[in-house]
């Protein structure tokens, strides 16, 4: 396998092609979870293993056993069971190493069940026929993309709120603001790298 394949998938996937800033998947877990460093730095390590590990496992449960049976208009059912497996695998670790960290997450927790970046890679690999070294480095790419932008956001929400924001930019609305800000930021990377 070409390295430099493999690390134009990552780069691609995290920056040019970034799920959030470039494709807007992932808002609810974005905006709900960047408001604090620390639950955006532990929600990026759970959701870039979660992203990893289905993209491996889904990428051998297609091309092992759904293509060979002629069975993959099932892909969607059988990648969400794979990541609802995996979140509730993630979940059950992180109640009994981080409990403190698990009641912060709260409920976007369990919605990287049905995040639509978590079922993005295992379809993308799947319709690209990508190998499982490429699935793998595809999944990586996303997972770091979606950490990046989490940390980027956080750091700047936390600053925002010792910032004089008018009253009705404040929370959301500003958060909006400079989503938008870094997403047009982050076109700057586009034709960076020709997939």
């Amino acid at each position: 396998m070409d390295f430099t394949k493999l690390l134009e998938l990552v780069v691609s996937a995290s920056l040019i092609n970034n799920f959030v800033f470039t494709r807007f998947l992932g808002l609810c877990i974005f905006f709900g979870v960047s408001k604090r460093m620390e639950t955006a730095v532990g929600m990026s390590i759970t959701f870039v293993s979660v992203m990893v590990i289905s993209a491996a496992v889904s990428w051998l449960i297609f091309f092992g056993l759904m293509v060979p049976l002629d069975i993959t208009f099932l892909r969607i059912v059988v990648f969400i069971g794979v990541v609802a497996a995996l979140v509730q695998t993630a979940d059950t670790i992180m109640k009994k190493t981080s409990p403190v960290l698990y009641h912060k997450l709260g409920i976007y927790l369990a919605l990287i069940t049905t995040n639509c970046i978590i079922l993005a890679v295992p379809l993308i690999n799947a319709g690209e026929g990508y190998s499982f070294i490429e699935a793998l480095a595809f999944g990586l790419g996303s997972g770091l993309g979606f950490a990046l932008a989490l940390t980027i956001m956080a750091s700047i929400r936390e600053k925002l709120e010792l910032a004089d924001v008018p009253r009705p930019f404040r929370g959301l609305p500003i958060a909006f603001v400079v989503a938008g800000l870094i997403a047009l930021a982050f076109t700057g990377f586009s034709g960076l790298i020709t997939l």
